[in-house]
């Protein structure tokens, strides 16, 4: 009979996919950041893959806490967003919508990386990995500060990408 699995394996488990996808993103925030025709867009994610890059060496330091190595475990949700993000690149290309188009990719990775970090933490806290469930938190803080960003950063692409013959219909709204 096989070994049941327990909560540290799958501690184990996701914390290896995330680390995969956090490698990832720093390339894919690489990317963007050379695509990106706002500045704030493109800063946005030179910061943030400089970010990542610390939260790569976190996830480092997690698995020395459990006592396992290192190890990346292919993560098909990031390689979807990751080649959804590509193929949107390529259609929305020199558009007026690909910066919001690049941004709405973004924050589909921040989503992600937002809930496998809330899940790490919380199992962390579980296991008694007291030190790991800080590192965790310290990067879910700063996924989540991200995802605040670019959704400010949206919302002017968006109004200043939006030609006015195209705005919606006021139409429907109750006059104040």
């Amino acid at each position: 009979m096989a070994k049941q699995k327990t909560l540290h394996d799958a501690f184990y488990e996701t914390l290896k996919d995330v680390y995969y996808a956090e490698k990832q993103s720093v390339k894919a925030l690489k990317k963007s950041a050379k695509a990106a025709e706002h500045d704030a867009l493109r800063q946005a994610f030179e910061t943030h893959a400089e970010e990542s890059a610390q939260q790569v060496e976190r996830l480092t330091q997690v698995f020395e806490i459990i006592g396992k190595p290192a190890r990346a475990k292919t993560c098909e949700a990031m390689q979807g967003i990751v080649s959804e993000m590509e193929e949107d690149l390529e259609d929305f290309e020199d558009s007026p919508a690909a910066d919001a188009v690049l941004a709405a990719c973004a924050q589909a990775v921040e989503h992600y990386e937002i809930a496998r970090y809330g899940t790490l933490k919380t199992w962390a806290s579980q296991l008694g990995y007291a030190e790991a469930a800080t590192l965790l938190d310290e990067t879910l803080q700063e996924e989540k500060k991200t995802d605040a960003l670019l959704s400010k950063i949206a919302e002017s692409i968006n109004t200043a990408g939006t030609p006015e013959d195209s705005e919606p219909s006021k139409k429907g709204k109750k006059a104040a």
